[in-house]
């Protein structure tokens, strides 16, 4: 069974399928801040939605973190690695990309196993 969570006429915030669930790509609360804020928010978006579908960010399978630019990458990656519970480190991939707006840092699409029903 594939379940769809929030779903608009584009995409779904996130989708359960056979225990795995499926976030899709989650940006800062507020774009005008720096990266710092971007990625701390962004990710506090990503806290919620696992939480609210039975996971958490231990259970994070897999992270595609898209940046603006990789000139932020270490300020990203200090938020990033602040975050991560030690231990619990994903596969990740990082790449530097155009946004859908012009003020947006960071992106990030998330892969978790679902812990609880």
């Amino acid at each position: 069974m594939i379940e769809r969570k929030e779903m608009k006429q584009r995409m779904s915030r996130a989708v359960i399928h056979n225990d795995t669930i499926y976030l899709c790509g989650q940006v800062a609360k507020d774009s005008t801040k720096d990266i710092t804020e971007q990625t701390a928010t962004m990710l506090e978006k990503v806290d919620e939605l696992l939480n609210n579908y039975g996971s958490d960010r231990e259970s994070i399978l897999s992270a595609t973190i898209y940046i603006k630019t990789m000139d932020d990458f270490a300020e990203m990656n200090a938020v990033w690695d602040n975050w991560i519970p030690e231990g619990h480190a994903p596969a990740r991939a990082c790449v530097e990309a155009s946004m859908a707006r012009e003020e947006l840092l960071v992106e990030i699409s998330v892969i978790a196993a679902v812990t609880r029903k």
